[in-house]
């Protein structure tokens, strides 16, 4: 039986890191979903590192649509979750029908992926961070800490069924280790 995968986002996602996971989970046979506060086309952005800049830059990407809203995502359906970066992390986690479902996949032991900005999401099921080891975008270093968690400064981390990684460059080894989590 083919394995479902859950990717968690909404507007301003890295474009990388949730059509990488997504074509990849596809790739595999996994059936995917994306879900998102509401069920709409999400516009993803592009986060680049430039001279000038002394932090990535910001422009639009391509859309996606989502599959289904928050509201509607049944976890225990599921046997993976991936959790990407870019800003729409900052602003789903305030959806009251996101924590249960982050929740359900630690609670479950289910292997869960989460890249750069993505971290903020966990810090919604701080409860079942303490004491684990994780990495993220280092900007999110204080917000890891924060949760109770170790922050690694490797741009890749395994840790139980927990997946991290930094940013989009990292996410060869982020989606090998979580179809590896997935059996």
């Amino acid at each position: 039986m083919s394995k479902k995968v859950l990717i968690v986002t909404g507007d301003a996602v890295e474009a990388l890191e949730v059509f990488y996971p997504y074509y990849r989970c596809l790739e595999e046979g996994f059936e995917t979903v994306i879900a998102s506060p509401t069920k709409k086309t999400l516009h993803t952005v592009c986060h680049d590192f430039e001279a000038h800049s002394e932090t990535y830059t910001e422009k639009p990407a391509y859309q996606l649509p989502s599959h289904t809203a928050f509201e509607d995502v049944r976890p225990e359906e599921f046997d993976g979750l991936i959790i990407p970066g870019g800003r729409a992390p900052e602003y789903i986690r305030l959806n009251p029908h996101l924590k249960p479902i982050v929740a359900h996949f630690f609670e479950a032991d289910k292997p869960v992926a989460a890249i750069c900005h993505g971290s903020q999401v966990l810090a919604l099921v701080k409860e079942h961070l303490e004491g684990r080891e994780m990495t993220a975008y280092q900007a999110c270093r204080p917000d890891v800490e924060a949760c109770g968690a170790v922050y690694k400064t490797e741009t890749l981390h395994v840790h139980g069924k927990l997946v991290s990684g930094h940013a989009w460059p990292d996410l060869p080894g982020f989606m090998r280790e979580f179809i590896r989590l997935l059996g």
